[in-house]
C-alpha cells in the first residue's frame, strides 16, 4: 500500500495541486511580519469568513455550544460562536507564527508560570506529561513553553502531503522531539527518559481505547492513554493552562503542580477527573476552545446522534441511491 504520507521530494513538491498550499503558506509568512495587534485583526476577519462560508462546521459549533451551556439563550450562543471563530481565525496568524517566527517575537508575547514543578518533577527523576485540551493556538503556546523549557510535542498527519511535510519540518525544527499521536511506545520512552511531553488527550477518536466520562453533564467518549502513560512510565501528570490574553497582550501559559494520587482507581475516575479539569479551563475562556471538533460525535447506547452527517457523505449516499434506482430500471 503506497504511503499517502511519504515525503515529497523534487519537484513533485511543485505540482499543480499544490500551487495553491505554496501561495498559503507564502501569505502566511508575509502576514507573520506584520505588527502583532494587526496580525489578530486579519485572524478576527478569517475567522469571520470562516463562520461565513462554513455551514457544516456552524453546524457543529452550534450543537456544542447548545449541549454544554444550555442555560444560555440563542443569543448569547450566538456571540459565543462568532467570538469563538473569530479565536478560531487568530489561531491560523498565531499557527503560522508558531512555525517559522524567531524566538524573539514569543519572548514579547508569551509568558508562563509554574516552571518550578518541573524542575521539581526532574529533581525526583520523572518525566512529566503536561495534559491540556486543544485551545487556539498550541502551535503559538508550544513556542513559548520551548523558550523556557524543552519539550516534546504530539503530532497527526495533514491530508495535504506538502502542508503535512513543511509543518512537521517545521514542528521538528522548534521541538525537543515530535511523536505520532498513536505512538504510545514513543510517549513512554520518552517519559520514562526524564523528557516533558505536552498531551491533549480531549478529542474523540472513535470508540477503541476510549471510555465514557462527563464532560459539561454529558458522556463524552474519552481516550484512556492519559491513565496508561501515567502508569506505565510513573511520570508526574501535571495541569497545563494556555490562555490568550485580551488586547494584543500575548499569551499565558500556567504549568500546575502534578495531580496527586494519578493514577487512580480506574480509568473512568482518572478520565473523569481529566474532564473535570477541561471543563474549568473552558468555562475560564470558552471562546478560545476548538468547537469545530465534534466532540460527542461517539455515543453510548441508546442515545441520538447530535450531529448532522458530513455533506459528503450525504452526497455519496445520494449517488448510492440514485444508482440503485437506475439499476432497478
Amino acid at each position: 500500500m503506497k504511503d499517502k504520507h511519504k515525503p515529497l521530494t523534487g519537484l513533485n513538491r511543485f505540482a499543480p495541486r499544490y500551487w495553491g498550499s505554496w501561495l498559503g503558506v507564502g501569505l502566511m509568512r508575509l502576514l507573520i511580519r506584520l505588527p502583532y495587534r494587526l496580525q489578530l485583526l486579519i485572524g478576527r476577519l478569517l475567522g469571520r469568513l470562516f463562520e461565513l462560508f462554513s455551514p457544516y462546521r456552524r453546524s457543529i459549533v452550534r450543537a456544542n455550544l447548545a449541549l454544554c451551556f444550555p442555560e444560555q439563550t440563542p443569543r448569547e450562543r450566538n456571540l459565543l460562536m462568532s467570538q469563538s471563530y473569530e479565536a478560531l481565525g487568530m489561531s491560523i496568524i498565531e499557527t503560522a507564527a508558531g512555525l517559522w517566527a524567531p524566538d524573539s517575537f514569543f519572548k514579547r508575547h508569551g509568558r508562563i508560570d509554574g516552571l518550578e514543578h518541573l524542575e521539581a518533577a526532574h529533581r525526583n527523576g520523572k518525566g512529566v506529561l503536561l495534559l491540556s485540551g486543544h485551545f487556539c493556538s498550541l502551535d503559538f503556546a508550544g513556542r513559548v513553553l520551548m523558550n523556557h523549557h524543552p519539550a516534546c510535542f504530539t503530532y497527526q498527519e495533514l491530508r495535504n502531503r506538502l502542508l503535512d511535510q513543511l509543518t512537521r519540518k517545521a514542528r521538528q525544527r522548534n521541538c525537543r522531539l515530535l511523536i505520532h499521536r498513536h505512538d504510545i511506545r514513543g510517549f513512554i520512552k520518552a517519559l520514562r527518559a526524564g523528557e516533558v511531553v505536552w498531551y491533549a488527550p480531549d478529542q474523540d477518536q472513535g470508540r477503541k481505547n476510549s471510555i465514557f466520562a462527563p464532560l459539561f453533564d454529558i458522556p463524552a467518549n474519552t481516550l484512556n492513554a492519559t491513565t496508561r502513560l501515567a502508569r506505565l512510565s510513573g511520570a508526574a501528570v501535571m495541569p497545563f493552562v494556555i490562555q490568550r490574553l485580551p488586547d494584543a497582550q500575548g499569551y499565558q501559559l500556567r504549568i500546575e503542580p502534578a495531580l496527586e494520587n494519578f493514577p487512580g482507581a480506574d480509568e473512568i475516575e482518572d478520565a473523569t477527573r481529566f474532564n473535570a479539569l477541561l471543563e474549568a479551563q473552558i468555562r475560564a475562556h470558552p471562546e478560545q476552545y476548538l468547537w469545530i471538533h465534534r466532540r460527542f460525535k461517539s455515543r453510548p447506547p441508546g442515545l441520538e446522534k447530535v450531529y448532522p452527517p458530513k455533506p459528503r457523505r450525504v452526497k455519496r449516499r445520494q449517488k448510492q441511491a440514485a444508482r440503485k434506482a437506475k439499476a432497478a430500471d
